[in-house]
C-alpha cells in the first residue's frame, strides 16, 4: 500500500508573517517618533508611565541645569521673521499687552540715591571701546557687539533693587539669534556639543522684575563661551556677589564684558565664536557726595578662590581691553577711582 502523500505549503504563510511585518513597522515608527531623542528607549518608557498614570521617578528626572535653556526645535536664525527687528518689536509689544509685570525700563532716579550732577548726562553709562563694532540697544542693557568675535566685549546697564525681585522665569525662555545685529549673531547650535556653556554676560537674574527685559537676556548677542565650572562657579558667585551689594546700595551701575584679541580659541558648526580666556565686571556706586569703583578680572576656568582676589584697578582692565569705563566722570575723579588699588576696593565694597 503507497504510504500517504505529505504536502508541505511553501511560501507566504498569512498569520506569522503578518505578525513579523506588524512588529517590525512598530519598531520603525517607534524610531521616527523617538530617534531624536538621546534615550529613546527611557522617553518611551516614559510616555509610557504617563498614559497609565505613573509619573516618572525622581531618580529618572535629570538634575537641572539653572544656566542652560531648552534649546529651540528649530534654528531660528533661518526664520526671516526673527531677522526683522520690525516684526520681534511687534511681536514684544503684542506680548507686553499679556504679562503682568512687564513695566517699563526702571531708571537709576528711582532708586532713592542722590544723584550727581554728571549721572544726568545722556549715555552716562556707555564705556567706549577703540575697536569697531555694532551698539546694540535693548530695553533693560546696551552692548557693544564684535563681529569678528561673534561676542560682545562690553555690556552696560542700571542695576537696581527693585529689578531683582518679581515673576519672571528664565524656564520660560530661549536662546536665540539677536535681531537687532545687522551681520547676525552666532547660533545656539555653534554652542551645542562644545564643552562650553552659553554664558550671560548681563545675567538673567538682573531682570526678574520683567520678563520681557529677562527674555532679551537670551539673545546670542549677550552670550559667551564660558567653561561649565567656571559659569556656574566663580562667575554665580560674582554674579550673586553683585545683586547683594544692589540690594544693599539701593542701586549700582554694571559693565561686563569678555577680554577679545586675536588668537583665540574657536568654537561653532556654523559660526566661528571665539571663546574669551577672560571676563570683567566693573561696578559704579553713586550717592552724592559718596561714590565708589571696583574691578573684577577673572580667568574662563573653575576657581575656589575668594572673590576678593579677583579685584584689580579699573585701568588695568582699560589696558587690557581698550575700553573706557565711565568716560563721562569728571577726569580727575576719573583718574582717582579706577587706579585704586585692591586693597582700598576691598575696604570700600567688602567692609559692611
Amino acid at each position: 500500500m503507497p504510504s500517504p502523500k505529505h504536502y508541505v505549503r511553501r511560501g507566504f504563510r498569512l498569520r506569522g508573517n503578518t505578525l513579523v511585518l506588524l512588529f517590525i513597522f512598530f519598531l520603525i515608527g517607534l524610531f521616527l517618533h523617538y530617534g531624536g531623542r538621546t534615550q529613546p528607549v527611557v522617553a518611551f518608557w516614559n510616555d509610557i508611565r504617563r498614559i497609565i498614570g505613573i509619573g516618572p521617578s525622581n531618580a529618572d528626572r535629570p538634575e537641572r541645569n539653572p544656566y542652560k535653556a531648552p534649546e529651540p526645535n528649530e534654528d531660528v536664525a533661518s526664520d526671516d521673521r526673527r531677522r526683522n527687528p520690525a516684526n520681534d518689536a511687534s511681536e514684544a509689544s503684542d506680548e507686553a499687552s499679556d504679562e503682568t509685570n512687564s513695566g517699563n525700563k526702571v531708571e537709576m532716579e528711582q532708586s532713592g540715591n542722590a544723584r550727581f550732577d554728571f549721572e544726568k548726562q545722556a549715555g552716562f553709562i556707555l564705556p567706549v571701546s577703540k575697536a569697531e563694532g555694532t551698539l546694540v540697544e535693548h530695553e533693560g542693557y546696551t552692548l557693544h557687539y564684535r563681529d569678528e568675535y561673534k561676542v560682545a566685549d562690553w555690556v552696560a546697564y542700571p542695576l537696581l533693587a527693585i529689578e531683582l525681585s518679581g515673576d519672571a522665569e528664565r524656564d520660560r525662555e530661549q536662546f536665540r539669534p539677536d535681531p537687532l545685529v545687522r551681520n547676525g549673531t552666532a547660533l545656539t547650535s555653534d554652542y551645542t556639543r562644545s564643552g562650553y556653556d552659553r554664558g550671560h554676560l548681563a545675567p538673567a537674574g538682573d531682570f526678574k522684575y520683567s520678563q520681557r527685559m529677562m527674555s532679551e537676556t537670551f539673545y546670542m548677542s549677550n552670550i559667551s563661551p564660558q567653561v561649565p565650572q567656571f559659569n556656574r562657579g566663580i562667575w554665580r558667585e560674582l554674579e550673586e556677589l553683585v545683586r547683594a551689594w544692589a540690594r544693599r546700595d539701593n542701586g549700582l551701575y554694571v559693565v561686563t564684558g569678555a577680554v577679545l584679541k586675536p588668537g583665540l580659541e574657536t568654537i561653532g558648526r556654523t559660526t566661528e565664536v571665539s571663546v574669551p580666556e577672560q571676563f570683567y565686571k566693573v561696578i559704579l556706586y553713586c550717592n552724592k557726595p559718596d561714590i565708589r569703583m571696583i574691578g573684577f578680572l577673572l580667568r574662563n576656568e573653575p576657581s575656589d578662590a575668594s572673590l576678593r582676589t579677583f579685584v584689580v584697578p579699573v585701568d588695568q582692565i582699560e589696558r587690557l581691553t581698550g575700553i573706557d569705563f565711565f568716560p563721562k566722570l569728571p577726569d580727575n575723579l576719573e583718574r582717582d577711582l579706577e587706579s585704586r588699588n585692591r586693597d582700598a576696593m576691598v575696604a570700600d565694597w567688602f567692609s559692611y
